[in-house]
């Protein structure tokens, strides 16, 4: 399939995947993440909005995940809804669908229907538990979709139920980036054979594909199954978090002697070196390790251990990050529309990524989309914003 220009305004550099066509239907959670991903790379990332409310409701301006995109509204139950889409995805390589199954089927824009009218589609599907399997068509959310790969029962303190880790290891780690690497693996699939596929993205696949060293290393006798009792899960007293003076808190990452080394003298338990190894000594050297910072602020022992190979940092608000030295001086923060907000990543010498654009409004690039994509009836069957 031919390149296409993307038509949004900006840079005339914007990304890898420039000219790449992409027709995302507007869902929540780990679908418009990875298409704002996309988008963020470059492509022309069209979302189709029903007419209404956004279904997380708030102020679309806000909705980040919405970025360097454009939005049509197509009502999708209406008679000629299905077509429009059906006509877009004829001139779109990737279509992205966060669907329960069977629904994009039943409203006419499955992919046995838009692969039809566009046989080198690469049809990308996001979904919690899969499309097939006995949980299938149950609803859920991401902590839901965790909980029974294991990943959700290895984080958190032994004597406490499981660490909640916000919608990040599950939405977007194991559902939207697999998405994305499955979308892109099979366009280059498509683009050498001119034949399109489905990929099925679950989040409880791609969760538990992240725990793959931590299964070797179980299989293997290194890992206990059980929480805090291991070295990268809290059960390591040189691998954790601990609170300072000013009820802040530092993270410790001093796995490796010479680290650890480093680690107790600038922290001043320099006798505590025969404990890397001991099992046996780690409650106390924990109880050490967390009395030493509590004696100054998060800020003094930032002090302390800058420019060292100590591995510690200090942990950060998600208002405080933009300000961290290193994370300001390689612009991983931006702004945009007065918005704060990660920059694409990650880094392309040739083809750099940006925040061209603000949140996509509802409807507000219908005409433009129906022109550039040449699909006039766009304009007959998509409602206005008001």
């Amino acid at each position: 399939m031919s390149r296409h220009p993307t038509g949004l305004p900006g840079s005339d550099v914007t990304g890898p995947l420039d000219g790449v066509r992409v027709v995302e239907l507007a869902g929540i959670g780990p679908g418009p993440f990875a298409a704002m991903l996309l988008a963020d790379l470059g492509a022309d990332v069209v979302r189709v909005d029903r007419p209404g409310p956004s279904p997380l409701g708030g102020d679309p301006a806000y909705d980040v995940t919405n970025r360097n995109k454009r939005s049509v509204l197509v009502d999708l139950k209406s008679p000629e809804g299905p077509g429009t889409v059906r006509a877009l995805a004829a001139r779109a390589e990737i279509l992205v669908e966060g669907y329960r199954p069977g629904v994009a089927e039943r409203l006419g824009v499955g992919p046995e229907e838009c692969m039809a009218v566009n046989p080198a589609l690469v049809y990308g599907r996001m979904t919690g538990w899969g499309q097939r399997g006995p949980l299938a068509s149950r609803a859920g959310h991401d902590i839901e979709y965790l909980a029974p790969t294991g990943t959700l029962g290895m984080i958190g303190d032994p004597d406490r139920p499981p660490a909640v880790p916000a919608n990040l290891l599950g939405d977007y780690a194991g559902g939207s980036l697999y998405l994305v690497v499955g979308v892109l693996a099979a366009l280059h699939h498509a683009r050498a054979t001119g034949t399109g596929q489905v990929v099925d993205a679950a989040i409880v696949d791609g969760a538990s594909h992240l725990s793959a060293m931590i299964h070797g290393m179980l299989a293997a006798g290194a890992w206990q199954d059980r929480r805090g009792a291991n070295l990268l899960d809290g059960g390591c007293p040189y691998y954790g978090t601990y609170e300072t003076a000013d009820g802040r808190h530092m993270a410790v990452g001093a796995l490796e002697p010479r680290f650890y080394a480093e680690f107790l003298r600038l922290l001043g338990i320099e006798d505590r070196a025969a404990a890397h190894a001991d099992v046996t000594r780690w409650p106390e050297l924990r109880e050490q390790v967390a009395a030493r910072f509590r004696t100054r602020t998060r800020d003094a022992w930032t002090a302390v251990f800058e420019g060292s190979d100590a591995c510690v940092a200090p942990v950060f608000s998600l208002r405080e990050a933009p300000h961290h030295p290193h994370l300001a001086a390689r612009g991983t923060f931006t702004d945009h529309g007065g918005i704060t907000q990660p920059a694409p990543a990650p880094r392309f010498s040739a083809t750099p990524a940006t925040v061209r654009t603000g949140p996509a409004r509802p409807g507000a690039d219908t005409d433009d989309v129906a022109r550039d994509w040449d699909v006039p009836r766009l304009l007959s069957s998509s409602s206005n914003p008001q």
